[in-house]
């Protein structure tokens, strides 16, 4: 019998490892990169526990050695969607009934032995087929993953704890169901922990799901659900099935039974199932819940008291780092023309010492962006951007697919507030600066605010209070994370809740107790213990 109330009141954010020579954890992560470089792993369906082979596979390329692959993977067919939602469904009783500290328990396993003796498998995977350096694959798969596991179990026990007031004569309580039906969840090649929250948030909470994971990121997903099910995950509530996502979501944005949507990607894509839950939405057995993070065109407002060194460091990383491939990359600049003269030297200067190639060589910032068609766009604007009389590079610009996707860090200069680059998501190393005349801060400022229809993320830099305020209310429906003289990225789970909204997405904040609502419908029961033997009102008499 299980009479005791257990809850997580709280979780400490996992430490970054260092790697450096000679440290176990690098010998450790070294040996696993070797060892995974060394096979050609199969990777199945999986389906209500059973591994399925289709025969249809694809290869689990290395972007920044594309002729090199590590793998491969069955893609589903239409009947591997549909045994997917039928195992989610036979799944979906037992495993609602379990209590929640048992559920929890499985992921509270999951974070432990992902900061153990599944870290090295995770970072290896990630650094492997979505090309990401030992630091940014340290700070995805290894602590954001782990603080994400933790996060949900800690912010489910706080909605659990959501109690309404009683009365006099009776008691009232919510229970906080899982909802009719299973969860589709749609996730991206960029960030390994993003995978794990999409699946695991709506699961630890009693529902099932139906898991579509990103083409370049199969390999890395397929860890994560090893991992799941090394902790215990009962087989049906996650069920795997890489694909085609056109024709997965087809099938499953029409099934009756889906009653959720947690994805992160494009806009135009969240577009398209918010248009086909409209088209849908008489065979539901439930109004879908949709969780969306999708696209940015993150900006860095500049004001002339703000510190040259410190806001070309934070351009360098918020725009830069993993190949500018973050949801919150840095993406847009205003800068003071009283500034620009030291800071345009200091980027060129900074830029030219950046090292580019393989993930796996300690020394290099940047490593390749994450497939043919990924380069084959960033390049273009490139080119757009040396082809117009209204745009310079001021320095990289070069890209070479030779050997894996790599491009340099570029920046642009434009004389245009609606220039191309300062206007369209590229989700690549291309930084675009627009230089303001001093006396019309306020005017950018407001330009900054309203030019764009993404609202994700951005910073404000200056050491004048006042500015700091101004900005913060003029950027109130800019950015659903504004940073003040810091990097637009770089959120840590359970500091700095993440998510934007306009096209930006739903807003429902990762890894809080926002975004766990949206997997839960809450029913209240109220017991009445002395019910009343006359239907007449006092005033009546």
């Amino acid at each position: 019998m299980n009479n005791a109330i257990f809850r997580v009141s709280e979780y400490k954010n996992e430490p970054i490892l260092e790697y450096n020579v000679g440290s176990k954890e690098r010998q450790e992560l070294e040996s696993k990169l070797a060892e995974l470089k060394s096979q050609n792993l199969e990777i199945p369906l999986i389906i209500g526990g059973k591994e399925i082979r289709t025969g249809n596979t694809a290869k689990c390329v290395l972007p920044h050695n594309k002729d090199k692959s590590v793998g491969f993977y069955h893609m589903a067919t239409e009947n591997e969607v549909k045994l997917a939602i039928k195992a989610a469904m036979d799944a979906k009783n037992e495993w609602q009934s379990m209590s929640y500290d048992r559920r929890m328990m499985i992921f509270l396993k999951a974070a432990k032995l992902a900061s153990t003796s599944w870290r090295a498998t995770l970072n290896a995977s990630t650094m492997l087929c979505q090309s990401k350096t030992f630091y940014q694959a340290e700070i995805d798969s290894a602590c954001e993953l782990i603080d994400f596991l933790n996060s949900i179990c800690k912010v489910l026990c706080d909605l659990y704890e959501m109690q309404p007031m009683n009365s006099a004569d009776s008691v009232n309580r919510v229970e906080y169901k899982p909802l009719d039906g299973f969860v589709y969840a749609v996730t991206p090649f960029n960030f390994t922990a993003i995978a794990a929250n999409l699946i695991s948030a709506p699961a630890v909470a009693g529902n099932t799901v139906v898991w579509k994971p990103a083409t370049t990121a199969v390999y890395s997903s397929y860890m994560v659900l090893k991992l799941l099910q090394a902790a215990g995950l009962p087989d049906g509530v996650i069920n795997f099935i890489p694909g085609s996502a056109s024709m997965i979501s087809d099938i499953v944005m029409s099934d009756e039974n889906m009653a959720g949507v947690h994805f992160t990607g494009s806009t135009e894509v969240f577009n398209s199932m918010f248009a086909a839950v409209g088209k849908n939405i008489d065979k539901y057995n439930s109004y879908p819940r949709l969780v969306g993070e999708t696209g940015g065109k993150n900006f860095s407002m500049i004001h002339n008291s703000a510190n040259v060194d410190e806001v070309a460091a934070a351009l360098i990383r918020g725009a830069f780092e993993y190949q500018g491939q973050k949801c919150s990359a840095t993406a847009r600049v205003y800068a003071p023309q009283s500034m620009w003269p030291a800071l345009k030297e200091r980027l060129i200067s900074e830029i030219a010492t950046i090292k580019v190639g393989d993930a796996e060589n300690r020394e290099n910032l940047l490593a390749a962006v994450i497939d043919k068609k990924a380069f084959d766009k960033i390049s273009s604007y490139i080119d757009y951007a040396k082809n117009s009389d209204k745009a310079e590079i001021i320095c990289g610009g070069k890209y070479d697919d030779s050997i894996g996707y790599f491009i340099e860090p570029t920046v642009i200069l434009t004389t245009d507030l609606n220039f191309k680059t300062m206007k369209e998501e590229i989700f690549g190393p291309v930084l675009t600066v627009y230089v303001y005349e001093d006396d019309k801060f306020e005017e950018t400022l407001e330009e900054c605010a309203n030019s764009s229809k993404y609202a994700l993320t951005g910073s404000i830099w200056s050491a004048d209070r006042n500015i700091i305020n101004r900005a913060e209310d003029i950027l109130k429906f800019a950015a659903g994370n504004l940073y003040v003289n810091d990097k637009s990225t770089g959120s840590v789970v359970g500091q700095n809740p993440f998510g934007g909204s306009k096209a930006s997405g739903t807003n429902d904040k990762a890894g809080t107790i926002i975004n766990m609502l949206k997997w839960v419908s809450p029913r209240n029961i109220k017991e009445n213990f002395i019910p009343t033997k006359d239907y007449r009102y006092k005033n009546m008499l």
